[in-house]
C-alpha cells in the first residue's frame, strides 16, 4: 500500500474523497465483521447525515468494496437510498488482504466480536490467526459459528490454547476431543480444559489410551463436564482447570498403567 507523503506544510493521504454510488458498494464477507441488522434498524430510525460520517472504499473492478461504514451504507439502502452518492474516502485495486488489514486498524480502538476478529485477521494473513487456522485445519475441523460439522465457535479459547502453549499441542488437544467425543467436545471449557491436559503431561500422555478413556466416560463431554463442575464446587478453582483435573481423574481409573500425578499435586 503506498506511504501518505508529506511537504514542509501538510500530510496527503494515499486515500482520496469521491461522491461514490450506493448501489455500486459491495461488502466482503471476508474482510468484514457480520453485519448487524438491529444496529442498521436503529441507524436507520434515527438516521441524521449529519452524522454518517466518511465510509472508506475500495474499488476493484466496478464494484467499491466497503472497508468501514457497512452498517452506514446498509442503513441507506434500507432507507431505499440506492439510487444516492456518499462521499466516501476511496482506494484504488487494494487487495483482499490489504482491505482486510485496514479494516483492523480502522476498528482496532472499538468493540469488535473475537470471532469477527480472527475471520478478518485470516484474510489479512496476520500470522496468529492463519497459523490457528492451519492447525484446525489439519485436525479436519473449520473455525465456524455456522453450526456445521467440525465447526468451532470458540475463537477466544483457541488463541488462549496456542499461546499458552504452542500449535502442536492445540493440534494434539482438538486430536484429543475430536476423537474422544466427536463436535460435542468442541465447545471452549472442554478445548481449554484439555489443552491444560496436553501441555502440562506432553511425555506421559498416550493419546490412544487417552481417546480410549476419555470417551469411554459415562455420559460422554457430559460426564467429563459434571465431574469438573463436582470439582469446581469443592476447591473453587477455574471451571478449564477443574476439566483437567477431571480428565487426569478418569485417565487414572482402572488397575494397572502409568498414572499420571494428580492435577493439584502437579499445580501444588
Amino acid at each position: 500500500m503506498t506511504e501518505p507523503t508529506t511537504t514542509s506544510t501538510r500530510v496527503q493521504r494515499t486515500a482520496r474523497l469521491q461522491w461514490v454510488p450506493i448501489a455500486d458498494m459491495r461488502v466482503n464477507p471476508l474482510a468484514q465483521r457480520d453485519v448487524n441488522r438491529a444496529w442498521v434498524d436503529r441507524l436507520a430510525a434515527e438516521f441524521d447525515p449529519e452524522q454518517i460520517g466518511t465510509p472508506t472504499v475500495s474499488r476493484r473492478g466496478t464494484h467499491w468494496y466497503v472497508i468501514d461504514g457497512q452498517h452506514r451504507v446498509e442503513a441507506m439502502r434500507q432507507m431505499g437510498w440506492d439510487d444516492q452518492q456518499v462521499q466516501c474516502w476511496t482506494y484504488l485495486d487494494l487487495t483482499e488482504q490489504q482491505e482486510a488489514e485496514m479494516f483492523l486498524r480502522l476498528n482496532n480502538k472499538l468493540q469488535m466480536h473475537r470471532f469477527e476478529q480472527f475471520k478478518v485477521g485470516v484474510t489479512a494473513e496476520r500470522d496468529e490467526p492463519v497459523d490457528i487456522d492451519r492447525v484446525v485445519r489439519l485436525q479436519g475441523l473449520v473455525v465456524s459459528r455456522d453450526g456445521v460439522p467440525g465447526g468451532i465457535r470458540a475463537v477466544g479459547t483457541l488463541e488462549r490454547v496456542y499461546r499458552r502453549t504452542d500449535a502442536k499441542t492445540l493440534g494434539r488437544t482438538l486430536r484429543l476431543i475430536r476423537d474422544a467425543y466427536g463436535d460435542a467436545g468442541l465447545e471452549a471449557p472442554v478445548i481449554d480444559g484439555i489443552g491444560f491436559l496436553c501441555g502440562r503431561y506432553n511425555g506421559e500422555l498416550n493419546d490412544a489410551e487417552a481417546v480410549k478413556k476419555l470417551g469411554a466416560t459415562h455420559g460422554g463431554v457430559n460426564g467429563l463436564l459434571g465431574k469438573a463442575e463436582t470439582i469446581r464446587r469443592q476447591t473453587g478453582n477455574a471451571k478449564a482447570q477443574c476439566v483437567a483435573a477431571a480428565a487426569v481423574e478418569i485417565l487414572n481409573r482402572g488397575k494397572g498403567g502409568k498414572k499420571l500425578p494428580s492435577w493439584w499435586k502437579a499445580t501444588a
